[in-house]
């Protein structure tokens, strides 16, 4: 058996930041069906719905990435917190 006994912080929020921005880019075009569909709900075809569907659809995956990386950071960090009490984590490698 191999044990974890440590998480770098740092590299493992970039990884869950990238992860997390590449999950953003799905909701682009949900997005932006939500704004079409409201600019066009309204009456006279609004342009403030539609606005708001490309602005959330621009800053989602921003978002994302950013949340991503601050809960990489702090899910790492609370992990090797733990780990010095209880051991780490054992896995079995071949």
């Amino acid at each position: 058996m191999k044990k974890i006994k440590r998480i770098a912080p740092l590299p493992a929020g970039k990884i869950t930041g990238i992860l997390y921005f590449v999950l953003g880019l799905f909701l682009v075009p949900v997005f932006l069906f939500i704004g079409f569909i409201g600019s066009h709900a309204a009456q006279g075809h609004a342009v403030l719905p539609a606005f708001f569907g490309v602005g959330f659809a621009i800053m989602a995956p921003v978002f994302y990435g950013v949340m991503g990386f601050v809960a990489g950071v702090v899910g790492a960090a609370l992990y090797n917190l733990a780990a010095r009490f209880v051991g780490g984590i054992e896995i079995e490698v071949e």
